[in-house]
């Protein structure tokens, strides 16, 4: 089991990791990685936030015919993320049992942490890039040739500067800002980031009252970055980490929007609660040492109306919402 405590500063608090392989997959091949189909795999869990934000941008992008899944197992061990979910134990593609497998064919000196999403290349089998942020914009900008009709534009051009500052703050004070407040290990760390993450979901409570996404009138990468961190709010971090303030189900706003991308093609299709649930609370051992996992709470919820169609809107823009997922991607709904 992977149990050792995260890392955090001298003041108790919790301090990501740099991304260790930050090389791009560009339709130009700049970073010397180029856009092909079939020549890569997206690596990711199921429970991980990050990890679903490129999984929901190949969804929205129709990129699953060209650009394969791997899913580990949300249990990690001492070598991390690995695939046992897959027959014998070892991804089918890749032919590897650990993610740090692949890790060590890009670096075989590297000895840090290994992170979900990654992109592995197939031909060599070492991961090209572990930048979740890059990889979800470059899945929306630079594969184009291979999306589908009717994709989304998920960065339009006129509206990148406003993405990127709603981003920013998003990321500081929510997205990271619950993992501050649930691997703090000072009073005042956790009193840091727990008053930061609820400062922002007030924010977000009062934006989306008037607007039905966060930027413009279409989803965009802002929406994909921002439901990530609601959906396992309630399920997890509330509880969890400690940010119990109240539940998103108890923001009248922040929750009817979820409901609103929950019910939307390509987002509530990627979710996973089991995963997310077992994940969070068999392998953080530092938070919960008996590994106990809480049956609840109750998310039938997510289905139910909500009434934010009156706010107008262009989920997809000029573009429509992707099809089923494929028949091996299906999730069971466990609501």
């Amino acid at each position: 089991m992977a149990n050792s405590a995260p890392p955090t500063t001298d003041d108790g608090r919790y301090q990501r990791q740099p991304f260790r392989f930050t090389d791009r997959i560009t339709s130009g091949g700049g970073d010397g990685w180029p856009v092909e189909a079939d020549r890569y795999r997206l690596v990711v869990s199921l429970a991980c936030p990050w990890a679903s934000r490129a999984l929901i941008t190949r969804r929205l992008m129709g990129l699953e015919e060209v650009l394969g899944l791997a899913v580990a197992d949300p249990i990690q061990d001492d070598r991390s993320w690995r695939f046992t979910l897959d027959p014998g134990n070892v991804d089918p593609v890749l032919g590897i049992a650990f993610l740090a497998d692949a890790y060590a064919k890009a670096d075989p000196t590297y000895n840090g942490g290994v992170s979900v999403p990654a992109i592995v290349d197939i031909p060599t089998g070492a991961v090209v890039t572990n930048d979740v942020f890059q990889v979800t914009l470059d899945l929306a900008t630079e594969w184009d040739a291979f999306a589908r009709d009717g994709a989304p534009d998920l960065y339009p051009e006129e509206q990148r500067g406003e993405i990127d500052r709603v981003n920013a703050r998003v990321y500081a004070d929510l997205n990271a800002a619950v993992y501050q407040a649930g691997f703090a290990t000072t009073q005042d760390a956790y009193d840091d980031a727990y008053r930061r993450v609820f400062a922002t979901l007030d924010w977000l409570e009062e934006r989306l009252a008037g607007q039905r996404y966060l930027v413009g009138d279409t989803i965009t990468e802002a929406d994909i970055r921002l439901f990530t961190t609601l959906i396992r709010f309630d399920a997890v971090y509330h509880g969890h980490f400690k940010c119990n303030r109240n539940k998103i189900t108890e923001m009248p706003v922040l929750w009817a929007y979820l409901r609103d991308l929950f019910q939307t093609p390509g987002f509530g299709d990627t979710v996973d609660f089991d995963h997310i649930k077992r994940h969070y609370y068999r392998v953080h051992t530092n938070i919960n040492p008996t590994q106990v996992v809480p049956l609840g709470p109750d998310l039938s919820g997510l289905t139910s109306p909500h009434g934010r169609e009156a706010l107008g809107g262009r989920p997809f823009g000029d573009g429509t919402p992707p099809g089923p997922p494929p028949a091996a991607e299906v999730i069971a709904q466990q609501l």
